[in-house]
């Protein structure tokens, strides 16, 4: 084991432990909660540490990025479950479909229609298994962040709800930068309640700063770069 290794599987560690004490303090089920791992700015290098540190759900948050690595990452034998977690445009679909498994920033039905014509064309890593999707919500309404109002949410469900290849099973927010994670606790549970509203079960939200609490809102997945991986890199 190198010693990166060690340290990415060490901090690995001490966040699945401090999932565990947030999953008591809820009454929840560890088993509720998957971590994505976001290797922005990380080297290929870092998937393989994760992978052997038992880590496979990894995020990335620019198609520049994503598309390259998971192509030498395959190279080298790698098979991490990837997640896109970033803003994704339209004319990026193509470049970032083929590798992905989920994509946590569905914010227009539009989007949605793009990711269903490149999928038919045989963009799709799974043609017959629809792309997991969660709309992305600025529940915080911040103007510099992406993502539909609450209000638009229903609008966007009844558009894609006969896609044959985009299946929404959540929702997913970037909370406000705050200095105490406990001011974000009412965005989370916000999210959480307009999830339950429509039906869905999936609240992809919580990043390293505020994933504590937002698992006590009921996050099922939570996004998590610098507390595994260290410092991004440039």
């Amino acid at each position: 084991m190198t010693t990166s290794t060690a340290t990415i599987a060490t901090r690995l560690e001490a966040v699945r432990e401090r999932i565990a004490a947030a999953c008591e303090r809820a009454g929840r089920d560890t088993a509720e909660v998957t971590i994505v791992g976001v290797t922005k700015t990380h080297p290929v290098d870092a998937v393989e540490e994760a992978l052997a540190a038992g880590q496979v759900d990894l995020g990335e948050n620019r198609a520049q990025e994503l598309a390259p690595k998971a192509e030498e990452a395959a190279g080298m034998g790698l098979a991490p479950r990837w997640h896109f977690i970033g803003g994704l445009q339209r004319n990026k679909v193509r470049q970032v479909l083929p590798h992905i498994a989920v994509l946590h920033s569905l914010d227009s039905v539009r989007l949605a229609a793009e990711i269903e014509k490149r999928a038919e064309q045989g963009r799709s890593p799974d043609p017959d298994v629809p792309l997991p999707c969660y709309v992305e919500v600025n529940v915080g309404g911040e103007a510099s962040k992406q993502g539909a109002e609450a209000a638009e949410v229903g609008e966007l469900l009844r558009g894609v709800a006969g896609m044959r290849h985009v299946e929404v099973v959540g929702l997913m927010t970037v909370a406000p930068q705050v200095d105490d994670p406990e001011q974000v606790r009412p965005v989370f549970r916000e999210l959480r309640e307009l999830a339950h509203a429509h039906g869905l079960e999936g609240l992809s939200m919580g990043m390293t700063e505020d994933y504590e609490v937002a698992i006590e809102e009921g996050a099922t997945m939570v996004r998590l770069g610098r507390v595994i991986f260290g410092p991004r890199r440039s």
